[in-house]
């Protein structure tokens, strides 16, 4: 092969993974379905099915149709909950007012999903968008944002309790006030973590709080976005460097990390599709 026929072959190449990466597995949902077994969990919790989604990055290039469709999917799901865990919006290129903008839109399709409980945390692009505009559209659309909050899930006089961290990139989360003293290990109200930066959790053991916890849900990867074979993730975010997608376990506690739906920096996915990870919880 010549050098000009080397060069024209791999331009062809490197445009068709392109295209593939951007119209079609960008596009293509995987849903994850996972058991998670807890010995303090109430038996009349056990099937509880919870929904997580994280990182849509609304506008930058996640269109309306991709989170319409995500949403119609999560509804056939038929989950008992739906945790967001952050990065609604995109913060960058366009001015600020268009993540605003774009974050009314995200939470207005959000609010039709068809569920009890809807729960969030900040991510960091929400945060430096402004807090209080993602913030006050997650709320109008009655989603629940628990910044370094929590709140009881409750089904039939049992309760496990849900905490929300604040961004711990660019916010300032307080794992004492998430997880304060009164709620930690208690007799079958195990706790259900919402981060969005995964590395973190290396800061949360370290302290009586994180200790306690029983499952941290997390985002803030996209699982790498473009995963070459044998090469591995192109670019990963500070605190989403070390626990990049998937199970982790830590003694009692464990850590699922969501490849998320939308892209940053290049509307691209390659061998790393978006993805609705379905929990169903299990008493032990």
């Amino acid at each position: 092969m010549t050098r000009r026929r080397f060069r024209v072959s791999s331009a062809c190449a490197a445009g068709c993974l392109a295209l593939y990466g951007g119209e079609i597995e960008r596009h293509l949902i995987e849903t994850t379905h996972r058991d998670v077994f807890n010995p303090g969990l109430a038996q009349t919790f056990d099937g509880f099915r919870i929904a997580q989604l994280s990182d849509i990055h609304m506008d930058e290039y996640t269109e309306p149709f991709f989170l319409r469709d995500t949403v119609r999917h999560v509804n056939r799901l038929n989950p008992d909950a739906v945790f967001l865990t952050g990065d609604f919006v995109s913060y960058g290129p366009l001015p600020n007012r268009f993540a605003v903008s774009a974050a009314w839109e995200c939470t207005n399709l959000l609010n039709q999903i068809q569920c009890p409980h809807r729960y969030a945390v900040l991510g960091n692009h929400d945060v430096v968008v402004g807090r209080e505009h993602v913030s006050a559209a997650l709320t109008a659309n009655g989603i629940t944002v628990l910044d370094n909050a929590h709140a009881p899930i409750e089904r039939a006089g049992e309760r496990f309790w849900l905490a929300g961290l604040d961004d711990p990139l660019e916010g300032a989360p307080d794992p004492e006030l998430a997880i304060p003293e009164s709620i930690r290990n208690l007799p079958h109200e195990p706790i259900v973590l919402l981060c969005h930066a995964p590395d973190y959790v290396d800061d949360l053991l370290t302290g009586p709080a994180g200790r306690a916890l029983s499952l941290v849900l997390a985002g803030h990867t996209h699982g790498g976005q473009i995963r070459v074979p044998l090469v591995g993730p192109l670019a990963l975010p500070l605190l989403g460097r070390k626990y990049v997608e998937g199970w982790f376990r830590f003694g009692s506690l464990q850590l699922y990390v969501n490849r998320g739906l939308g892209t940053v920096g290049v509307p691209i996915r390659f061998n790393c599709p978006p993805e609705i990870a379905l929990v169903t919880l299990r008493s032990a």
